[in-house]
């Protein structure tokens, strides 16, 4: 029975890309609970690739697109976009990671007067229209699943920035790992935008909580502010304010 579930996972998997658990459980019939355990035999067998709440082929380690992971946790995403807008001021400089909570975010705060500097091509496009926003696009490679820039002209140009307001996004954030993320270009990237001396703001959701990917960003305390829904459970949200962090749930 088990070997057919984990064939019918799989079927899913190819003609959707990604899902969730929920997705699964209302495919297969299974409980939350036998298909998370599921998950991670498939992921343990190199089968699947799990990330923030949701599971795709292992494709070469595929990495869902910004197109596919906008659908995730969205109403939790625009209550934490719009939290984060409640920090910044008419004529704030700001540099924006790129991921569908800070796309969320510039959404929020298209109307102020602001710089803002991001590698997201997504951010980009969406901010082109607003004259009353200084946008300026780090350049660099494009990264097929994420749509945004990386590697060393990305980088050079975060090294060179001094914004008031650094919001940064992750695909798995952990009180013992930090924030991590799937390449070892993206956590350069990352790691940069923390180094540039702003107030950082880490925007992510509960989902992504307690998963690690393979390479380091940083650790928590490195974070000024965390903003994250309120279904992160109760004692991880009391371990981080314990640990120093400001945490503020939404």
């Amino acid at each position: 029975m088990i070997p057919n579930r984990h064939e019918q996972i799989l079927e899913y998997l190819k003609s959707h890309n990604i899902a969730t658990v929920d997705d699964l459980v209302a495919f297969t019939g299974a409980s939350p609970a036998t298909i998370r355990r599921d998950l991670i035999k498939l992921d343990e067998e190199g089968k699947v690739y799990r990330v923030h709440g949701s599971v795709t082929l292992n494709n070469a380690v595929r990495q869902p697109l910004t197109s596919e992971k906008v659908r995730l946790n969205h109403e939790e995403k625009i209550r934490i976009a719009a939290e984060a807008a409640r920090l910044i001021s008419p004529g704030d400089s700001l540099a924006l990671d790129a991921g569908t909570t800070t796309i969320e975010l510039a959404r929020n705060i298209a109307e102020l007067p602001l710089k803002i500097i991001t590698s997201d091509l997504n951010i980009g496009l969406l901010l082109s229209s607003h004259r009353n926003i200084t946008t300026v696009l780090t350049g660099g490679t494009i990264d097929y699943s994420s749509q945004s820039c990386i590697g060393d002209i990305a980088v050079g140009l975060f090294n060179k920035v001094h914004p008031k307001y650094v919001f940064i996004s992750c695909n798995a954030w952990d009180l013992k790992f930090g924030v991590t993320a799937p390449t070892a270009e993206k956590a350069h990237l990352k790691s940069q935008l923390l180094s540039v001396g702003a107030t950082t703001v880490l925007l992510a959701d509960s989902s992504k909580y307690g998963q690690s990917q393979l390479f380091d960003v940083g650790q928590l305390d490195t974070i000024d502010i965390i903003i994250t829904d309120n279904g992160l459970e109760k004692e991880a949200a009391q371990n981080i304010r314990e640990a120093g962090i400001k945490l503020i749930l939404v």
